[in-house]
């Protein structure tokens, strides 16, 4: 084939233009994203019940419905957790598992469960999420504070006309697939009644009720014909705006008078149970979720470009773009062009130094691009996109393309130095090398595909990994077999045929081929040299820390508060506005994100009004530290009740994995959670954790105080008070009686009837309750006021209820530190106990990760068999990788990292070089030997042979991986482990190619 080919350059250059054109044309086409566009395998369940206190809402609702979802097939673990007032259910299922009929059973379930909850309740709300859900941007928008006039209708204009205009405009973008939104204002139309007319028993709260819903009747259409027409003729008496409201007829004693005129009726903004501040200030959060088919480059520039016509548009309003998630993506294709840019020149340069060529180099820059362009041709076919996960097997592909036409090139020259013909020496040198590039191609494929079936979101994110890396790798394969030695004979042609003897070896030859029979003269020790390495690595593999992803500096920060005491919402706001004041270190910007939020996709973040997110972003990681310090000595000097935490801000890594669990979780269950002593004995053995572990225990009891009010059955009886009619004036009292809901200006508008007390106990002292005889009778001699306690927030898995005690520890201390936990428990017999958190779920990972290693190595062994023919030769093969992971190790070790994904990866793509360079070395050294070459000879001639491109390939990708070790930022820092895992295995790994495996392969050959 390769003979057909060098002989007619214009057609295989004409086809490879043909498919570049093809290329370049579908490039355009394939959209970019931040990650897959792949299911979530997770399914939530929010449950709304404004009137239920959390236990009530978890004994009556929730606790019905999980026992219902337990049916739903595949789930692998659920957890939900109730507060006052809404309750949300977490369903994760098993990787593979096809989320829309997981989803539709899901749904029937929750119609099944409607039967055994109460009647008036309304239907959870299922939410299911995808990888593609994850917003890119938020745009805040808030008042220029110079403007701001303290109208309270200020707010609810701004909150219109965000969510009319703002919104609207963002989501004409064909790139924007929704703008959630979140920090709006709704009004109200609120009645206080004169408290005059209520006391003098001219009318009471029922009867205003019923005025209101008498005047708010649709009475529906009318056919009605008239000779040969007929008409629809509507009543229309429904209210439409607070002026009409106004105007409602009230018969007062026989007087009919307006409402206006015995009771105060106002539009005004509803009571928020949460909102968000940008630097204090009150701001409206618009969260843009991109198409999942759209480029992200197209949605950046037309979004900054929409902002700067609203700030030309809109001048007494401010415009913020915060947590933008595609600099990540930016990243990754700018180090996809690093990659290109520093291998393409260090690969040029290392063959234009140890080949002496000027021409053979820049085959290399024209093989690579042309690898890439193809390479995005199979994504268009493929469907798939340009994302983080898909770039990363591009970038691991390049070093791995480079490296084949290396090896070409240099076969071609050496057969070149040895005398054969330009046109021979590139059929030959492309033939010898063929059968071992293939095998090559195959076993970093079976190292990659495999890692697909890893369970949960890596899984399915290493798909597009594995298919980025195994087209990229047949492409260059392609190329490198037919293209490029094509172009070196074109390249060639036209040169002097020079009749030079061969060149003179280097020294470095030399030197090689002493310490190559030094190494073979010392069989025995070499052999115990590589078994204390293989020791070594198991050491030191021990003593690495194992995570998700590697630590990375970080300039934006999470502070989430919970100020553990009933506080209102401006109190919330306050305590954190003097918590901001009395930085010395100032925040670039800050976002408070304080109670419950209104986003869509806000899936299982309920909040309370105690409880306060803030979004920080600092100048720099070391101005991020000096703030976490102050934060935790300002809680300490103010607030010591207060329970705060630190965590990651929000990107696309754990938004799609989910946020990593504490170290470890001690889940206490108890016998009877609804025993008035329950809280009593959950204090008690958190103070005996506490006693045990002061520094370690992250977790607080966070408890909310409640007020009672107990009806008095007898007195209503003696009085003759009807239940209702107390509910009613108690509803009004407290502004919580919504009487019915108008479509004004489509905005459904709530009427409510409320008053203008503020305390509890002043409202009780003063509300007045009206009998069957039109009596009043005080409330406070109706009702117990009493106070009491309940858990904040209650959480369940599949068991049952639990208390979760979060451990910060170290993974080391796993065993001492959960026996300890286990001798305290036992202590309180009331409590079960069961474990979970991070290191648990790492050690998971690290097994299943070692699972499907074991499965690629086997893989490799029958792919290595098939190709040697032989059942032992691939063994000495394998037996480099376990070799390499202590340079790996040792490497990780030295610069402060452990394993993760990253150095995972590092290691799988740095045996997948050293492991092709073996077996191109096996592959020449069985060639010599059948050829006629004596055993020894044929060692030392293979090692002559392939030193030179063994050096080159590992000096391309250790050098290419260098700058990484130097540059700082979010990027580099996630591939830092990479490049040490590489750099480490790759410089032990070409001692073991160009030492051990020739000395193993002797020891076999001489065997036999």
């Amino acid at each position: 084939m390769v003979k057909f080919l060098i002989h007619r350059p214009i057609a295989v250059t004409m086809a490879f233009l043909a498919f570049l054109l093809v290329g370049i044309a579908t490039t355009v086409q394939i959209p970019v994203s931040l990650m897959p566009d792949i299911d979530i395998p997770v399914i939530s369940i929010r449950v709304p019940s404004n009137e239920m206190p959390a236990r009530q809402l978890e004994n009556s609702v929730v606790k019905q419905i999980r026992s219902v979802l337990k049916e739903v097939n595949h789930i692998e673990e659920m957890k939900s957790e109730t507060r006052d007032g809404t309750a949300w259910i977490e369903l994760r299922f098993k990787h593979g598992t096809s989320i829309d009929l997981a989803s539709i059973e899901v749904n029937e379930k929750v119609d099944k469960a409607m039967n055994y909850l109460p009647r008036n309740m309304s239907r959870p709300e299922v939410i299911r999420a995808s990888a593609s859900d994850i917003p890119v941007f938020y745009l805040m928008v808030n008042k220029k504070q110079e403007l701001i006039t303290g109208n309270k209708e200020e707010f609810l204009q701004l909150s219109n006309f965000t969510s009319q205009v703002i919104r609207k405009r963002l989501e004409q973008l064909p790139e924007v697939a929704l703008v959630d939104m979140s920090g709006l204002q709704y009004p109200e139309i609120k009645i206080t009644p004169h408290t005059a007319y209520l006391q003098n028993g001219t009318f009471t709260i029922s009867q205003l009720e019923q005025e209101l819903n008498n005047n708010n009747i649709d009475l529906g259409n009318l056919l009605i014909r008239d000779g040969q027409y007929q008409y629809n003729i509507r009543f229309n008496t429904r209210l439409r705006d607070v002026s009409e409201i106004a105007e409602i007829p009230v018969n007062l004693n026989g007087k009919v008078v307006s409402l206006s005129e015995i009771a105060d009726v106002s539009l005004q903004p509803q009571k928020p149970q949460g909102n968000i501040k940008i630097n204090s200030e009150s701001a409206i959060s618009l969260a843009v979720i991109k198409q999942s088919d759209a480029k992200m480059a197209d949605l950046k520039d037309k979004l900054n470009e929409l902002v700067s016509y609203f700030k030309e548009d809109y001048p007494e309003l401010e415009f913020t773009i915060t947590r933008d998630q595609s600099k990540l993506l930016e990243y990754s294709i700018n180090n996809l062009g690093q990659s290109l840019l520093i291998g393409g020149m260090l690969a040029f340069l290392i063959l234009f130094v140890f080949l002496r060529e000027r021409k053979a180099p820049w085959l290399i820059g024209i093989s690579i691009p042309v690898s890439l362009l193809l390479s995005l041709f199979f994504f268009y076919l493929f469907k798939l996109s340009i994302n983080i996960i898909s770039l990363s097997g591009l970038i691991l592909g390049v070093g791995m393309m480079i490296d084949n036409s290396i090896i070409v090139i240099d076969n071609i020259t050496q057969y070149r130095d040895r005398h054969f013909t330009l046109s021979r020496a590139c059929e030959v040198g492309t033939n010898e090398v063929i059968r071992p590039l293939i095998s090559s191609v195959l076993t970093t494929c079976a190292v990659f595909i495999p890692l697909i079936f890893m369970k949960g979101m890596a899984g399915a994110l290493f798909f597009d990994q594995a298919i980025a890396v195994t087209t990229g790798l047949s492409i260059s394969l392609l190329v490198s077999i037919t293209l490029l030695p094509t172009l070196y004979r074109l390249f060639y042609s036209k040169a002097k045929q020079e009749k030079q003897k061969r060149r003179k070896d280097p020294g470095y030859y030399r030197w090689y081929e002493r310490g190559l029979k030094v190494v073979l003269r010392n069989q025995g020790l070499t052999l115990v040299f590589v078994l204390l390495l293989l020791a070594g690595a198991a050491v030191l593999g021990r003593m690495l820390t194992t995570s998700r992803f590697p630590e990375v500096s970080q300039d934006e920060m999470v502070l989430k508060i919970d100020w553990n005491e009933p506080l209102t919402l401006e109190e919330n706001n306050k305590r954190v506005n003097e918590l901001m004041a009395s930085l010395t270190t100032k925040p670039l910007y800050f976002i408070e994100e304080a109670g419950k939020q209104q986003y869509l996709l806000n899936s299982g973040e309920d909040a309370g009004t105690t409880e306060n997110k803030l979004i920080i972003k600092a100048e720099s990681p070391a101005h991020l530290s000096k703030m976490i310090k102050e934060f935790s000595t300002y809680f300490a000097g103010n607030f010591p009740a207060v329970d705060f935490s630190f965590a990651e801000a929000d990107n696309l890594f754990n938004l799609a994995f989910g946020k990593s669990d504490a170290p470890l979780i001690a889940r206490f269950s108890h016998f009877n959670p609804g025993n008035k002593n329950y809280l009593d004995e959950l204090s008690a053995l958190l103070a005996d954790l506490d006693k045990n572990y002061p520094n370690s225990l992250q977790s607080k009891l966070i408890t909310r105080q409640l007020i009672l009010l107990e009806t008095d059955p007898e007195k209503l009886m003696f009085y003759e008070v009807d239940n209702d009619e107390l509910y009613r004036e108690v509803k009004s009292a407290f502004n919580v009686n919504t009487v019915f809901t108008i479509n004004n200006n489509n905005m459904f508008v709530p009427v409510s009837i409320g008053n203008s007390y503020q305390s509890v106990y002043q409202i009780i002292q003063n509300i007045q309750v009206r009998n069957q005889n039109n009596e009043e009778i005080p409330l406070s001699g109706l009702v117990k006021v009493n106070s009491g306690s309940g858990l904040k927030s209650i959480v369940a898995g599949k068991e049952n209820e639990y208390f979760p005690v979060e451990f910060e520890i170290n993974p080391g201390d796993f065993k001492t530190v959960s026996e300890d936990i286990k001798t305290i428990a036992a202590n309180h017999s009331s409590f079960d106990l069961m474990f979970g958190g991070s290191i648990l779920s790492n050690r998971a990972m690290l097994t299943e990760l070692l699972m499907i290693i074991g499965v690629s190595l086997l893989l490799l062994y029958f792919i290595l068999a098939a190709q040697f023919e032989s059942f032992v030769l691939p063994v000495i093969v394998l037996l480099e990788v376990p070799i390499d992971l202590f340079g790996a190790f040792l490497a990780l070790k030295l610069f402060g990292a452990g394993i993760n994904i990253m150095s995972a990866i590092g290691i799988i793509v740095m045996a997948g070089i050293i492991i092709n360079d073996s077996i191109l070395k096996i592959d020449t050294m069985n060639k010599l030997h059948d050829s006629g070459y004596s055993l020894i000879r044929s060692v030392m001639e293979a090692g002559h042979r392939r030193l030179k491109p063994i050096i080159m390939t590992s000096l391309t990708t250790i050098l290419a991986m260098l700058p990484f070790l130097f540059q700082k930022g979010m990027g580099a820092e996630l591939q830092q482990p990479l490049a040490l895992a590489i750099i480490g295995g790759m410089l032990l790994g070409t001692l073991v190619s160009l030492y051990f495996i020739p000395m193993m392969y002797y020891l076999l050959k001489k065997g036999k």
